[in-house]
């Protein structure tokens, strides 16, 4: 890996952060504040939440067994995706190397930051070797993004391949373990103190069922983390949303049957779609959702529309074609679908 330094933006090493009210007095007690322009009425909801969310860090650390000072918590995964190309990458001049197909906010903050997106197709088997990603980069190769469980193909990526991009790569390679509690696969946040250019993106919004409150994690080295909170804004996540997501952490033990029955619903509908006469294949899947081949995805799509059934319509995605993702939900609404498939002409 190069020194962060070389790896970090000149005008982003050299930042001098935002230093806000509650950054100030952090560590001592106070009773009386007159130093943020709140209003003093109308409590808690006045006061501006903690900025780096240390009672929350704390107990994401026991769930996640991850050092509270190698997290970094931002208003969904979206933030955490489009932090490295503000700290890192120059816009005009750097470049990132992703798999494809993949998530798309990756690509969308490369437009976004002005960022040269380079795309490397996975194989057949949605696989990819760290020779191909690794060939696709130059010495403004600053990101390579990998996301596994991989979304939209729900496969985990080969972790020996990781390992080597991991190990190879001088700059940052960031995966993506958004889908990772649905996953056999250990998950590498685990180390990141072994691999001080890896960081690793997890989420509230999948296994934990709080997508509505807007949690994501980062987690890495905490040279990273201390550059991602010099960029980040003074509250980037609200005090609701630090709120629920410490009464959702109490109760992991949920969440573990939550992800249980939705891996036994997932089976279940594999084999259901693998009957249906308008299902080519089912890919296999260590994630919440599966990808499957039809005969006419975009005319079984608006079929499903129009009975108020919604799936992800992948069709003209690469390696893609004619294919819809489906989310596992409730078995009734699991049965719906099935239904409705079963009724198709």
């Amino acid at each position: 890996m190069k020194p962060l330094e070389e790896l970090t933006r000149k005008n982003i090493w050299n930042l001098a952060p935002y230093s806000s009210a509650r950054n100030e007095y952090a560590g001592r007690e106070a009773r009386v504040f007159l130093d943020a322009n709140e209003n003093p009425y109308n409590n808690p909801y006045n006061r501006y939440p903690d900025p780096l969310q240390l009672e929350l860090k704390a107990a994401i650390s026991k769930v996640k067994g991850v050092p509270a000072a190698n997290i970094f918590l931002g208003n969904g995964s979206d933030e955490a995706i489009d932090l490295p190309y503000r700290c890192f990458c120059e816009p005009g001049i750097d470049n990132v190397v992703a798999i494809e197909p993949t998530y798309g906010m990756y690509k969308v903050c490369a437009n976004i930051n002005n960022t040269e997106y380079r795309p490397v197709l996975l194989d057949e088997n949605y696989q990819i070797t760290a020779e191909r990603l690794l060939a696709a980069t130059d010495a403004h190769t600053k990101l390579i993004w990998l996301c596994s469980p991989n979304n939209p193909t729900g496969n985990t990526l080969q972790r020996e391949e990781i390992v080597k991009v991991i190990e190879t790569f001088e700059g940052l390679v960031i995966v993506d373990e958004a889908y990772s509690d649905f996953s056999s696969q250990k998950p590498l946040r685990h180390e990141i103190a072994k691999y001080p250019n890896l960081i690793v993106l997890n989420t509230m919004s999948k296994a934990w069922g709080c997508a509505a409150i807007r949690l994501g994690m980062a987690f890495a080295s905490e040279e990273i983390i201390d550059i991602f909170n010099k960029v980040k804004y003074p509250y980037n996540v609200n005090q609701l949303t630090q709120q629920q997501a410490l009464q959702a952490l109490k109760d992991p033990f949920e969440v573990d049957k939550w992800v249980k029955i939705l891996l036994e619903e997932r089976s279940r509908m594999i084999d259901a779609f693998q009957l249906l006469p308008i299902c080519v294949k089912v890919y296999p899947t260590e994630a919440n959702f599966f990808l499957a081949q039809m005969t006419d995805a975009t005319k079984i799509y608006n079929y499903l529309v129009d009975k108020g059934i919604i799936v992800r319509n992948r069709h003209r995605i690469q390696l893609c074609q004619n294919c819809l993702r489906v989310t596992i939900g409730t078995k009734t609404e699991n049965g719906e679908l099935i239904a409705a498939l079963r009724q198709y002409q």
